[in-house]
């Protein structure tokens, strides 16, 4: 008896540094992305889609600075600092500045906080890979429920850096993935990469993006899925759109969900109803005279709970 109580509570303290393990790897992995300097090339695959992307990361004094080059239609640059970023589109002659919002960018994907996701995800070690000619250890991210997918994720094994991630579903169906085909460490000071290349012979339009302005929380998710929570809440004019539209946004510290609401309009057919498209799931209901649309790479329990649970906090005469 002894030998078997012995046996379980040494089984117990290695599972448990195993997980601690995995866990210490993913803050590890979480940081580099954000401290490391960086370049290389990113495969994004989504269903039939795919892109190629040219990044180019530095952080110089805690000041992060990406770029970004759609290598599949080059005349796309994406520029970020901070919570900036300027889209530069040779082909149209534009250049769009807006804010980023919702989730973070490959290879920034996890949260730098693994508090958020500690409660309603596992962790696990799996076994050592190559990606991008690096080896790479392998961590499980498991959901604890049905409101979220789980995650595969390859970490450099000497740096940290996310190499590799993918999304699957229940079925351990791979419904996304994303990956550095090719990488290396850099020893950048000289920012001037980060200047766009102007074409001098354009001329170039200067495009800001639909004016975005705060709002108080007029609408109330009754309950939202376990381990999500509101991280941002903001009105925009969208072109075609006669009136503001309400975007909500929801994360539970990787996957997030966006909430759509607008007021039906005189001849705006109403959608009801769940679609599919790729590893995004699509909820769509009318409430109180409103369109209700709730999106997210997120399961379709997770949509359908928080379009069910959308109610329009009502005006009275003391706060009108």
């Amino acid at each position: 008896m002894l030998r078997l109580v012995t046996g379980i509570a040494v089984f117990c303290v290695s599972f448990c540094a195993f997980a601690n393990d995995a866990w210490q790897m993913l803050e590890k992995t979480a940081f580099a992305a954000r401290e490391l300097n960086y370049s290389g090339q990113f495969v994004y695959q989504n269903g039939s889609q795919s892109r190629v992307v040219e990044i180019t990361h530095m952080n110089r004094d805690g000041r992060e600075m990406t770029r970004n080059v759609v290598l599949d239609d080059k005349s796309r640059e994406v520029y970020s600092q901070g919570s900036d970023i300027v889209i530069l589109q040779q082909k149209n002659q534009k250049v769009m500045i807006e804010k980023r919002r919702g989730q973070n960018l490959f290879p920034a994907m996890l949260p730098t906080d693994l508090q958020l996701i500690k409660s309603t995800y596992s962790a696990r070690l799996g076994a050592m890979e190559m990606v991008a000619g690096r080896s790479a250890q392998v961590i499980e991210l498991m959901p604890k429920d049905a409101y979220r997918y789980s995650y595969k994720i390859w970490s450099d094994a000497e740096f940290g850096l996310l190499l590799k991630m993918t999304l699957l579903n229940s079925k351990n169906e791979t419904l996304e993935q994303i990956y550095f085909n090719q990488v290396s460490m850099l020893n950048l000071q000289d920012p001037n990469w980060f200047q766009p290349k102007i074409e001098v012979n354009k001329n170039y339009v200067m495009e800001d993006s639909p004016p975005v302005t705060r709002v108080t929380e007029d609408w109330i998710v009754a309950q939202l899925p376990a381990g999500y929570r509101k991280i941002d809440q903001v009105q925009r004019m969208v072109p075609g759109k006669p009136a503001l539209m309400n975007q909500i946004i929801f994360s539970d510290g990787i996957a997030s969900v966006s909430l759509f609401i607008e007021p039906l309009s005189k001849g705006m057919r109403p959608k009801m109803g769940h679609m599919l498209v790729g590893s995004t799931n699509i909820c769509a209901n009318v409430i109180d005279g409103h369109q209700v649309m709730v999106v997210g790479e997120v399961p379709a329990a997770t949509v359908e709970q928080i379009a069910k649970a959308v109610t329009f906090k009502k005006q009275t005469a003391a706060n009108k």
